[in-house]
């Protein structure tokens, strides 16, 4: 006699989109291009610098190439003596930044799960690039230089753009379920990568009109969006009258649970478990955890820290690749901004190809872990890339795609595995909380990054803050060598018995 099929067994046979409707892709986009648009915001700070640093530095008042308010405004008005100080600033502006942002990823995945998501996010979008504006755009145009006003906005700006990723990571959490979570959430993750190359293209097409103009129109995009998420995206498909993606995978379990038989040597529940990070089976929950049972889920210490080290070098990428290609390179901003995409676009192919192959295995961190041993080898060939375009754009995407691809796959699909484990099964309200205290943890880590890099390139040179990023990398695997264990141990005790059985 056959056994019923499964739902998941039955959508895999019609094929892997057969699964999705078109509200999905709908959230897909939406939630893609909105956090696309918070990162665009962030990368036109990063491709100003040199600008910025010229214009707050008086030693270029006499290059034509800046033009500023007349002098006598200036000198009442500069900000640093030489390029050097003000480039320290602009590493703390990074560092105040990142602070004000992971601390604000705590308390906003707190919000999202307790309040409507799409008013969080919407609320963090136009605010942010209403904050944005002033910071960049409306003090210039007032010719009004002040490094205590800059650290106040970028505090508030930090704290604002963090309601983005736990938001818009619970909602596909809501509507994609465990089924192709790898693939969906790698090519989804590239969001931020997207965001980059928009970001950069947006700078340079405007650049030559001046810096500010580089923040007025990726504001101005940013809040248009904003608008566009408040009326149209849906949060969870329950609004649509459609089960939940939690409610599918429990069902799903529950079925193939019911049809196993009750004596027999098949041990597919035992690797459908250890499928990324799962618990015991333990009481459903249906209210949102707390912070401190959030923080005490399997694998999210681990995690976090693993994030911590990675989102580290990733960062600094994000931040001071365009600077250090003009500065090591001497090449011109605008270039160096257009050459910087390639590092997002290997992100973008590696957070794709690494979650479809972790699908396939049904593990998450042993894809990580090989992907991080590449990337040690790829940072060091990196560092001594010759004054070549072509050559530095390929090993900038080789970079990329080791090092982004492992740090899209532990924000978007681990998150959301992390947030979705059988623990906290049935209840949604854990999920923007996980992604805060994983993504937050990560940030206070790029935090201090940005400090260190400012330190050791102006006490050492740029080989050196390769050899750190090196350091964080190897330290991102030894974090993630327990858990690796953890998801092996299952398939090492099936081929132990087998051997025994033999």
């Amino acid at each position: 006699m056959d056994l019923p099929v499964s739902p998941r067994r039955a959508a895999a046979r019609r094929g892997f989109l057969a699964q999705y409707t078109h509200h999905h892709l709908v959230v897909f986009l939406l939630t893609f291009f909105s956090y696309a648009l918070l990162h665009a915001s962030r990368k036109a700070f990063s491709n100003v610098k040199v600008s910025i640093t010229n214009q707050w530095t008086p030693t270029d008042l006499n290059s034509s190439a800046y033009n500023v308010a007349p002098n006598a405004t200036w000198n009442d008005n500069h900000l640093f003596p030489n390029h050097k100080s003000a480039t320290i600033f602009l590493g703390l502006l990074d560092t105040i930044f990142l602070f004000s942002y992971a601390m604000g990823l705590f308390i906003s995945g707190i919000v999202g799960d307790r309040l409507n998501m799409r008013y969080v996010l919407t609320f963090g979008m136009c605010s942010s690039a209403v904050t944005m504006f002033v910071f960049g755009t409306v003090t210039e145009w007032l010719h009004f230089y002040n490094k205590i006003f800059y650290c106040l906005l970028w505090v508030i700006n930090g704290l604002l753009q963090s309601t983005g990723w736990p938001c818009v990571v619970a909602v596909m959490g809501n509507w994609f379920g465990k089924t192709g979570r790898g693939v969906v959430f790698g090519l989804w993750s590239a969001c931020a990568s997207v965001g980059n190359i928009l970001g950069a293209f947006l700078a340079s097409s405007v650049l030559k009109y001046g810096y500010e103009y580089a923040f007025l129109v990726t504001a101005s995009v940013q809040f248009a969006g904003g608008l566009v998420i408040f009326f149209g995206l849906v949060t969870t498909p329950k609004e649509l009258g459609l089960p939940d993606a939690g409610e599918e995978e429990s069902a799903e379990q529950e079925e193939e649970e019911a049809n196993r038989p009750l004596i027999g040597g098949d041990n597919e529940g035992d690797s459908e478990s250890s499928y990324s990070i799962q618990a015991p089976d333990t009481e459903v929950q249906t209210k949102a955890i707390g912070f401190i049972q959030a923080c005490c889920l399997p694998g999210v210490l681990l995690y976090s820290l693993a994030y911590a080290c990675l989102k580290l070098v990733n960062y600094s990428f994000f931040f001071w690749l365009p600077f250090y290609l003009s500065e090591n390179f001497q090449w011109k901003e605008a270039e160096a901004d257009r050459l910087s995409i390639w590092y997002d676009i290997g992100g973008i192919i590696g957070g794709t190809i690494q979650g479809f192959i972790s699908d396939l295995m049904k593990k998450r961190s042993p894809v990580l872990a090989i992907s991080l041993l590449l990337a040690v080898g790829a940072l060091f060939g990196y560092s001594r890339s010759p004054n070549s375009k072509p050559i530095n754009a390929l090993l900038m995407t080789i970079t990329g795609f080791f090092i982004g691809g492992p740090s899209n796959m532990i924000s978007s699909a681990i998150s959301a595995d992390l947030g979705r484990q059988e623990m906290v099964r049935g209840s949604s309200e854990a999920l923007a909380t996980v992604t805060g205290i994983v993504d937050g943890t990560g940030s206070v880590g790029a935090a201090l990054g940005q400090v260190l890099v400012s330190v050791i390139q102006g006490a050492l040179n740029w080989i050196w803050v390769f050899y750190f990023f090196i350091l964080m990398t190897v330290l991102t695997i030894l974090f993630i060598i327990p858990l690796i264990i953890r998801e092996m141990r299952p398939a090492w005790r099936d081929r132990r018995t087998s051997r025994l059985a033999g």
